[in-house]
């Protein structure tokens, strides 16, 4: 059974939000649990009823709507959350040595523990596997290098040691880590091969979000993309990131009108049906009703960078999840390409 979260009331820390743009008024208690998402709503709603979230310096109630000029402070209380506890799941393990464990991770499969995932995590079962990671500040992520989103499947790298998870994650802040994905797009991608350089920032209006802004006004983020397969509607391609941002590839493909398929943050649909592809049924598919696909088409194909121990440059990848290769072979069936592919010059966007 999950332990719940505990407050330490001796240990504040002050955060401050100034309300500037139209597109982020709403109610209070829900601005400040966006914010802070470790923060319950529940806890949020009771801070603010003790007053130790104000709104331009006075008590306020969890139903105020903010508006344009509010300054809130909000005096948060560390939370003290259950250790991370070693869980016995599978793990489909890459490659593993005395420094270092590569996982080929499945879809809806959390990485770290968080709110609401406190013991079935990758973490979790990284500990059951490994018996100990290295701890670092931050005591919910240890070994952790660098993660993927929990609906994003594919290889994701763990360190096993202290001096292997500082060596891997100095390459992940120079950008030395090359990285590749494999994603099925909406639509029919116009070139065979482009760069997308375009800044990134939190969405206006969502925070658990992502988008384009204008250059020199967000995190500068480079995708460079190429073609593996046509179809009619549909474009399968491998997306190498040279920047990492927070949801860069979905963000990015879906700025140039080619969302990742069942991409339900930035796509066209929350799912994938048979029926979407022009077919009633067929045997792949043993309940024609239910959705192919229920998670964004996205699929973390290879890392290379440099051993931490051996010093050599090695590479690890991780072969499509099966309910991709399954979409693939639907649409070889259902949507062959209709006409070649007119062979195009990169363009820069």
């Amino acid at each position: 059974m999950t332990k719940p979260i505990r407050v330490d009331y001796d240990r504040v820390e002050r955060h401050e939000f100034e309300i500037y743009k139209e597109s982020i008024l709403q109610r209070l208690d829900i601005y400040i649990h966006k914010r802070m998402p470790d923060y319950s709503r529940t806890l949020v709603q009771k801070l603010i009823k003790d007053g130790m979230i104000t709104v331009n310096g006075r008590p306020s109630k969890p139903a105020y709507e903010i508006n344009l000029g509010d300054l809130i402070v909000c005096n948060l209380p560390k939370l003290i959350q259950p250790h991370v506890v070693p869980s016995d799941i599978p793990l489909e393990i890459v490659h593993e040595d005395d420094h270092l464990i590569a996982i080929n991770k499945p879809p809806q499969f959390v990485v770290h523990p968080a709110a609401g995932h406190w013991d079935d995590t990758l973490v979790n079962a990284l500990l059951h596997h490994c018996g100990v990671l290295p701890e670092t500040d931050e005591i919910y992520k240890p070994g952790i290098v660098h993660r993927i989103d929990k609906d994003t499947s594919g290889v994701i790298i763990a360190a096993k040691t202290l001096k292997a998870h500082g060596d891997l994650t100095k390459q992940f802040q120079d950008r030395v880590v090359q990285k590749s994905y494999r994603a099925i797009v909406e639509g029919e991608v116009p070139f065979d091969e482009d760069i997308i350089d375009k800044d990134m920032d939190r969405h206006k209006k969502d925070f658990e979000k992502m988008a384009v802004v204008k250059k020199g006004t967000g995190k500068s983020a480079i995708s460079f993309y190429r073609v593996i397969e046509r179809f009619n509607g549909f474009t399968f391609v491998e997306v190498a990131p040279k920047t990492g941002r927070t949801h860069q590839i979905r963000v990015h493909m879906a700025s140039i009108g080619h969302p990742c398929v069942s991409d339900s943050a930035y796509g066209r649909r929350d799912a994938l049906f048979l029926r979407d592809l022009g077919a009633t049924e067929d045997p792949l598919v043993p309940e024609p009703d239910q959705p192919i696909l229920m998670r964004q088409a996205l699929h973390a194909f290879r890392i290379s960078f440099t051993h931490p121990a051996s010093g050599d440059t090695v590479e690890y990848s991780a072969p499509l999840a099966k309910d991709l290769e399954l979409v693939l072979e639907l649409l070889r069936k259902y949507k062959p390409q209709l006409q070649p592919a007119q062979p195009a010059k990169a363009k820069k966007k």
